[in-house]
């Protein structure tokens, strides 16, 4: 993977495109976009076309007309900037240790030192500065999913009882993709016809075997996995809205069935595969037994003070004090404080990115530097590491997380949209098929200026009957 392709990639499953802003020593070059009070400058946007059109080009037919792609990338800057906005107003901010720590993360999975990776992104046009600026923008924008996720979605046991029950009766588990032709809320009659037929015009060069299906998704869909080719992975039908339960039952792999009439618009779905649940990947899991100390950000301990306190922590652990007395005696995890910080054994992921990535690099024994996540400022000591056969409780986990995951992407992308509705956003680009065009204009049947119009469609999250994409979440310890 390049640097550039990873640029695009970004930390985020959600964001896709990463933003990229203008270095402060340049003049202002003109606006793309007016965002609340921020903007989006025209060489950000540039940027981020480039940086799509260079991850696909190898099969540069699968991407949209140009107006097309600027409009799709020019709405993904704005939510970010959004996003970003609306995190700076929960409190949420990454600090630049984080970012120091995320470049370095970077550097190592594309095996180079940080020198290497800044002498690699200038070979490929792309300013440190700016690299390091989208990190932070990622980081912050996944924080800010993370608090919304765990403050608002909730998975019953009973949930969790069903989706085992499913399991254990060999449920099939089906692989699928779909393209979404979005309607605004309170569609007109006309602006349904005209969705409807946009949506059998689609379903026409599919059926006619002119386009491929995920080539299709890029060019024609208005789900936010549009440029994934419309991939929604795995799932079992409990994971699956009851709407498509019974069609999906008569379908055949690679078959495609549509328009389906959902509250976001019409959707074609494509069964790519299907196979027995007991076929799914090996359970077996690596897991970490670890101890840490946390000292939390409050009103009272503001960040700076934090950071001193865990600062000196770290520094009598350097000194040989012991680290399960010191957790005792100072950490402010009241779940772990009485057991030295035992976090017992879990999984990478079980406490989020931020956490799990400093504990992979360590080795056992050793004691990380002070990192801070959303729960505050740690210092992590790894005890060992062991394959484990996922037993039932880890399924039971797994399953959750699994539910947990799903609800989040229908939840976070009612979200988005909000976002962007109560926005003021005015799009300056000196393109009238951009600039002209508003987020709930209703698309026609493909062609040129079908998709020329088809630009200014908003981005769409999913609703009860639509099949959402993919996107995850964490909690904090």
């Amino acid at each position: 993977m390049t640097i550039r392709s990873l640029f695009v990639a970004g930390l985020l499953a959600a964001t896709v495109i990463a933003p990229l802003r203008a270095q402060e020593s340049q003049p202002l070059d003109g606006i793309a976009a007016v965002v609340n009070e921020d903007v989006v400058l025209k060489s950000e946007l540039d940027r981020a076309v480039a940086n799509v059109q260079a991850q696909y080009a190898s099969n540069p037919a699968q991407l949209p007309p140009p107006e097309v792609l600027r409009r799709q990338v020019l709405e993904r800057l704005v939510l970010v900037k959004l996003q970003v906005a609306r995190a700076q107003e929960n409190g949420i901010s990454v600090s630049d240790e984080e970012v120091n720590s995320a470049v370095a993360s970077v550097a190592q999975q594309n095996n180079t030192t940080v020198d290497g990776l800044r002498q690699r992104l200038a070979a490929e046009g792309l300013s440190f500065d700016e690299f390091r600026s989208s990190l932070r923008d990622e980081i912050t924008v996944q924080r800010l999913r993370q608090s919304y996720g765990q403050s608002r979605i909730r998975v019953s046991e009973a949930e969790v009882d069903a989706a085992l029950k499913a399991q254990a009766n060999g449920g099939v588990q089906y692989h699928l993709a779909h393209i979404l032709i979005g309607l605004p809320e309170g569609a007109t009659a006309e602006q349904i016809a005209t969705g409807q037929k946009k949506a059998e015009g689609v379903k026409s060069l599919l059926d006619r075997n002119e386009m491929d299906f995920s080539a299709a998704a890029v060019r024609y869909s208005d789900s936010p996995n549009a440029l994934e080719g419309g991939d929604l992975g795995w799932r079992s039908l409990d994971e699956i809205p009851v709407a498509f339960v019974d069609t999906l039952k008569s379908m055949q792999a690679g078959q495609v069935v549509g328009p389906i009439r959902g509250p976001s618009g019409f959707q074609l779905l494509k069964l790519v595969e299907t196979r027995d649940a007991s076929q799914a990947p090996s359970q077996m899991t690596t897991e970490y037994h670890a101890r840490h100390i946390l000292v939390r950000v409050t009103p009272v301990q503001d960040a700076a003070a934090a950071k001193a306190k865990i600062d000196t922590l770290r520094a009598r652990i350097a000194g040989g004090a012991d680290f399960a007395e010191l957790a005792k005696a100072d950490s402010e995890d009241a779940n772990t404080k009485n057991d030295g910080g035992d976090l017992g054994w879990f999984t990478a992921d079980q406490f989020g990115p931020d956490f799990g990535q400093r504990l992979t690099a360590l080795k056992d024994g050793e004691v990380s530097e002070p990192f801070r996540t959303e729960a505050g400022w740690h210092i992590v000591q790894r005890e060992g590491t062991r394959q484990t056969d996922v037993t039932d409780q880890n399924r039971r986990a797994q399953v959750r997380d699994t539910i947990g995951r799903r609800k989040l992407e229908e939840e976070y992308n009612r979200y988005l949209l909000e976002l962007r509705g109560e926005a003021y956003v005015s799009f300056r680009t000196g393109d009238p098929a951009i600039d002209n065009a508003t987020p709930d204009t209703a698309m026609s049947a493909p062609g040129a200026a079908e998709e020329a119009a088809r630009a200014g469609k908003k981005q769409r999250g999913g609703d009860n009957n639509d099949m959402p994409g993919s996107a995850s979440s964490s909690q904090m310890p």
